[in-house]
């Protein structure tokens, strides 16, 4: 029974890629002004069905608490009015954005007449598979309809009912303005056979992101013969250099760690020059204190936290591996720059890293060195997010290298044809 219950999943996800792959091909053509409208009518459709949307949401809420869940990703799970209405809104901001299907990315003509165009056109079926944030339904969806492609959800059991709720709502959004329901869809099945069915799925799913922990993404990445674009997990860094305005530091320390711990650009190591400690770390282990921040700090983080009464734990290797998803923030005062980029280089996962410096010199040198998707220069981590960035909503972050790197918004989630136009042209 079991084996049977397993191929009929596989049918179930390999037949939901298929209708996906037909919507594809009606979403590739459909207008701006047609997605457009989809947009807007998800939107607000998603307003009205706020209350039926939490009523959901709070079911997966009570398993999650019943499970131990931790309040970090409890945070990350919840959806309330005005999340709903901040989604809404997003969505409404991807509509407004620029179509990229179409644009000439390039075009020139060869001396023998041809005409050639490199124009920016949809991957076609883009897989999703995520855990906990069920925004990221929403979130994905709309990039995935203005870029021209289908989208297949594979959300997490911990917000199964939310993301069906989302789903339900947009597709009776899309048929209402003619758009195909199948257009979004959540993968059907809840074991790990229908992911492993989806990861399979090569020739009916042109690609894969996964958005979540560290062990969700490697094993996507290790297991999937779908291409993959490969989103990281953040472990991101702040440095105050020696040359730092202190009372700046303080403010980006503080909103890169604290403003909200449960997302993957918040802070999760503290780097403080050795010259400017003394003047800078009272000042900052109070607000740190008063934030509800505990320390992992070294030994010389240690001497000036002992007299501040923060919560103060010995780093350890693996407090400087880790995204912490909490109040934790791990911490160490550096000789040089050098210590500090050396630093970053062995722990950072290549998401977001900061310095906080009036030495133009200084912040030049850190950007020439450090090797991550975004580098911040007397700014928050807190800033790389698509939305911020101007894309709208994001469809994640990735910290690979080919294709896409760091917010991942419309532009990224095209590919190009070469459309070369000649007038009987054959080569001898």
């Amino acid at each position: 029974m079991a084996a049977e219950t397993v191929v009929d999943e596989r049918v179930l996800v390999h037949d939901c890629a298929l209708r996906a792959r037909t919507a594809a091909r009606a979403l590739r053509v459909l207008t701006r002004e047609a997605k457009d409208n989809a947009l807007l009518a998800i939107a607000d459709a998603l307003v009205a069905a706020t209350d039926a949307i939490t009523e959901e949401n709070r079911s997966d809420i009570e398993r999650a608490i019943a499970n131990g869940t931790s309040p970090a990703l409890i945070d990350r799970l919840t959806l309330d009015a005005p999340r709903i209405a901040a989604i809404a809104q997003a969505v409404r901001e991807v509509a407004a954005l620029p179509d990229p299907v179409g644009e000439v990315v390039r075009g020139y003509t060869l001396p023998n007449g041809l005409q050639v165009r490199q124009v920016r056109v949809p991957l076609g079926v883009v897989g999703m598979i995520y855990e906990a944030r069920p925004n990221v339904t929403v979130d994905a969806a709309a990039l995935c309809l203005k870029s021209g492609n289908a989208a297949l959800l594979r959300g997490s059991s911990s917000a199964a009912s939310s993301n069906a709720a989302l789903a339900d709502v947009m597709r009776a959004a899309l048929v209402s303005v003619g758009v195909p329901a199948d257009c979004v869809q959540l993968v059907p099945g809840d074991t790990h056979d229908s992911v492993k069915h989806l990861m399979t799925a090569r020739g009916l799913v042109d690609v894969l992101i996964p958005r979540g922990g560290e062990s969700l993404i490697r094993s996507v990445v290790e297991n999937s013969t779908v291409p993959v674009i490969e989103t990281g997990v953040g472990n991101c860094h702040v440095y105050v250099d020696r040359d730092a305005d202190i009372t700046k530091a303080i403010s980006i320390v503080l909103n890169s760690k604290a403003q909200r711990v449960s997302v993957c650009n918040a802070a999760e190591t503290l780097l403080v020059h050795r010259d400017i400690a003394d003047k800078f770390l009272p000042r900052m282990l109070d607000a740190l204190k008063a934030a509800g921040v505990t320390i992992h700090g070294d030994d010389r983080f240690a001497l000036h936290a002992s007299s501040t009464g923060i919560g103060f734990a010995p780093v350890t290797d693996e407090d400087w591996a880790a995204e912490y998803y909490s109040l934790d923030i791990a911490a160490g005062v550096v000789d040089t720059i050098d210590d500090a980029i050396s630093h970053i280089q062995t722990w950072s996962s290549g998401h977001t890293e900061a310095i906080v410096t009036d030495s133009q010199s200084a912040a030049a040198y850190f950007v020439a060195n450090i090797d991550s998707a975004a580098v911040m220069v007397n700014a928050s981590t807190r800033f790389t997010d698509g939305g911020e960035f101007g894309f709208g909503a994001e469809i994640g972050i990735s910290t690979q290298k080919l294709h896409a790197r760091g917010p991942m918004g419309l532009t990224e989630l095209t590919t190009t044809t070469y459309v070369v136009t000649g007038d009987g042209h054959i080569r001898s």
